[in-house]
């Protein structure tokens, strides 16, 4: 695999890039994590700038078995509270030999402007509305687990994607495996349709949930709004949540996802969260072989040692 220096945004990685670390990830999930430890020495800081429980403790999970150093970075006592700035913060850690920097951030494209600054690697775990690319890829990995291939599915996802990041990652990828994507949710909080790679297509709830291989839902992003929501929160269940009977419509073997957190009642009903079709908490599951997979091609360069392995990856 080539060499990785960032991970920042889904365009970071080519199409066959992606599909080795979905490979790679299905590896750490399926083997024993405790049968080696390719970074033990070296040292990884977690910047959690904006509060995260999911990924935030994925991604210290998988550094631990990977067998890194965990430094975790804490705004409110660090001197960021004094006035530092960010970049002097990595570059503080940089010069104490921290080789990683995973941060999460209400900034957009903040990692874009430290990136050609900092010898750290840095990965994006969140950066405002612009892209989550560790859960895209849990996400893709999840779905191929299920699957067994993209090409030729259909996903919905469905809710507040003027704010989702999530959606953000996944534009830049899922049409490039193959899969047709379907946009769905309030006008408001609809993107423009001009942001939209080709062939990505705005429909409306019925065809979203009764056409699509994957229905996954998204949480109406409240501390991002600058407006109050102009329904309760019973009236958006009805009207753009996968309720009880919207689910019995959906497509036989289609499977819900969400990326969390969820709001049971609101984007999603409570029965359906762990529903026999839902994949909400394997995606859970998945996040921290995702993670293994690109600390190590990060931390490692890539070393043949895994390589060998993938120079045909059929997905």
């Amino acid at each position: 695999m080539n060499c990785l220096n960032h991970l920042i945004s889904m365009n970071d990685l080519s199409t066959e890039q992606i599909k080795q670390l979905i490979k790679r990830a299905d590896d750490w999930a399926t083997q024993p994590a405790t049968i080696r430890q390719p970074l033990a020495g070296s040292f990884v800081a977690n910047l959690f700038l904006e509060p995260s429980t999911r990924t935030r403790f994925s991604f210290e999970m998988a550094e631990k078995r990977l067998g890194a150093q965990v430094l975790n970075f804490a705004a409110e006592s660090s001197s960021t509270s004094k006035g530092e700035s960010i970049y002097d913060t990595l570059r503080t850690l940089q010069a104490m030999g921290v080789q990683a920097a995973v941060i999460r951030t209400k900034q957009n494209h903040l990692l874009q402007q430290l990136r050609d600054s900092l010898q750290l690697q840095l990965i994006n775990a969140g950066d405002g509305t612009n892209e989550h690319p560790t859960q895209c890829l849990l996400d893709l990995l999840t779905i191929w687990q299920h699957f067994g291939r993209f090409a030729g599915l259909r996903v919905a996802i469905i809710g507040d994607l003027r704010h989702s990041r999530v959606l953000g990652s996944h534009l830049q990828a899922l049409p490039r495996l193959g899969v047709e994507l379907l946009l769905a949710g309030p006008q408001s909080m609809m993107r423009d349709a001009a942001e939209l790679p080709s062939g990505v297509k705005i429909v409306d709830m019925a065809e979203a949930v009764q056409t699509s291989d994957v229905v996954m839902m998204l949480r109406v992003q409240l501390e991002r709004h600058s407006e109050t929501l102009l329904v309760t929160k019973e009236e958006y269940h009805e009207q753009f949540g996968l309720t009880l009977e919207r689910a019995k419509s959906m497509k036989p073997g289609a499977v819900i996802m969400h990326p969390g957190p969820f709001n049971r009642g609101v984007e999603i009903a409570s029965e359906l969260v762990e529903a026999d079709n839902s994949l909400i908490f394997k995606q859970v599951e998945n996040g921290v072989a995702a993670r293994m997979a690109v600390l190590e091609s990060l931390l490692t360069g890539g070393k043949a040692q895994w390589e060998s392995s993938l120079q045909t990856v059929n997905l």
